[in-house]
């Protein structure tokens, strides 16, 4: 096992944010991940974060999971139906030992994306293995630094991991925080945007859709679709657009050397906390316009529509049946809530259960894998249709990404209003839930209409 403890410094942080700190430490700390909240409709995500220097990580890709170790050591182990990723995670835990104060922000940062569910059920994921593509299907990873900021009382701790015999490098972050140089680089997008599916193509697959809804097969399945933007120089612009545009309960931007996720995203995967156990699913989506008569006429719409409504029943019942594999006492706490971002209105709930006595967080967190909310009912055939009709495997999108704490508590964000970056192309996507009454024009407007924060930033962060 390693044994860490942790050193700490308490600053005042009124004259920080964390864009500007992340911005002073990022060329002196690759490999580094900012996570931000903006969460107005409570105050359990009143913290962000910055994550420094990766000591160890734990990853799943082709068939393997991969432990890196804080001595350089590496471990693998296939990854099947009895070997599955909450044993990697579990087994990787098990080797790491944090203790003194803050230890509860030292932990996994990182990603599942939706590829992971090959390892799950019996889907068939398009394995890609171009350069452009062949990112981790789940990727975790323990920084000796984080940087908290307590957006309640303007303070900022630098929270650090060491072993015995280490020598601390607490003060090269103090002082890089204090005066490090911020490098003003820039963005620009080259050419159009472009898709592997026309309009019409992601129209037909949304008929697809609809017919395999009529006949019984699923009663809900979301078909996304994927569209790609070539650009040069610094995507942390675009992340900083996006945040501005979109301010969202989880925004986030990781960069793991090769590749970079980044988003803003509404929607709870899942996320557990001591013994109780919560799932925020977003299903109903409409316009907003900016114009506050009509957009509470669309709110109104939204709430009252009989399509929306049964989708949004559906979704909340799959999770409440995710939950209970791992929970009793599940129940819904909210239900159809309304909740305004940039560009859309969404129809929120929120499920709630207590863990079983003996249910292991980690499993139950990869129980609810993927959300109902980004794959339908019944989850294991909708998958199978995805897989069948899109044209490509969807990587990160649809997956999730947050934080999985020593002590097994965790916060996941469904991986949506997110962009990919990697080798000078932003890749983004959205999706719908199609039911036997969708209409494929309303489906493919309300794509659209997801991804309208994202085109805008785009636009914005070539002006900052």
């Amino acid at each position: 096992m390693y044994k860490f403890k942790t050193n700490v410094v308490t600053l005042l942080g009124d004259m920080h944010t964390p864009v500007e700190t992340y911005l002073r430490v990022r060329d002196l700390y690759s490999q580094s991940a900012l996570m931000e909240s903006s969460d107005y409709h409570g105050g359990e995500n009143n913290r962000s974060f910055i994550g420094l220097e990766p000591i160890a990580s734990v990853s799943i890709s082709h068939g393997k999971s991969y432990m890196r170790f804080p001595d350089g050591s590496r471990r693998e182990h296939v990854v099947d139906h009895s070997y599955r990723s909450d044993h990697a995670i579990n087994d990787f835990l098990k080797e790491i030992s944090v203790d003194g104060e803050c230890s509860n922000f030292c932990g996994l940062y990182g990603y599942t994306s939706f590829n992971a569910v090959r390892y799950f059920e019996d889907i068939k994921v398009k394995d890609e293995v171009n350069p452009l593509a062949d990112a981790p299907d789940m990727l975790y990873i323990l920084y000796r630094y984080i940087i908290v900021f307590n957006d309640f009382n303007n303070e900022m701790m630098i929270v650090e991991m060491v072993q015995d015999g280490e020598k601390s490098g607490i003060e090269r972050v103090r002082t890089a925080i204090r005066g490090g140089k911020i490098n003003n680089y820039e963005f620009h997008a080259i050419g159009e945007t472009s898709s592997p599916l026309t309009d019409e193509e992601h129209k037909a697959n949304i008929r697809k859709g609809i017919a395999h809804c009529m006949r019984g097969d699923v009663f809900q399945i979301v078909l996304s679709r994927r569209f790609i933007q070539k650009y040069e120089g610094d995507d942390f612009k675009l992340y900083r657009a996006l945040r501005s545009i979109n301010p969202s309960p989880y925004l986030f931007y990781f960069d793991f050397g090769g590749f970079r996720i980044f988003g803003s995203s509404p929607e709870t995967h899942c996320r557990i906390d001591g013994d109780q156990a919560y799932i925020d699913p977003i299903a109903g989506t409409t316009k907003r316009t900016g114009d506050a008569a009509q957009d509470a006429k669309n709110a109104q719409y939204l709430h009252d529509d009989p399509k929306e409504n049964a989708e949004h029943v559906m979704l909340v019942d799959l999770a409440r049946n995710d939950l209970s594999r791992n929970c009793h006492d599940v129940y819904v706490e909210k239900y159809k809530e309304m909740q305004y971002y940039s560009h859309v209105i969404h129809l929120v709930s929120r499920v709630r259960g207590t863990l079983d006595k003996d249910a292991d967080p980690i499993k139950a967190f990869i129980d609810t894998f993927p959300a109902g909310t980004l794959s339908g009912a019944p989850k294991v055939r909708a998958m199978q249709l995805i897989s069948e009709y899109e044209p490509h495997n969807r990587g990160a999108y649809g997956g999730c990404i947050g934080f999985i704490g020593l002590n097994k508590s965790l916060n996941q964000a469904i991986t949506i209003r997110t962009f990919v970056s990697r080798g000078g192309e932003l890749w983004f996507q959205a999706g719908g839930g199609i039911v036997a009454k969708s209409n494929e024009e309303y489906e493919l407007q309300e794509v659209n209409n997801k991804l309208g924060a994202l085109r805008r930033a785009i636009t914005l962060a070539e002006e900052i």
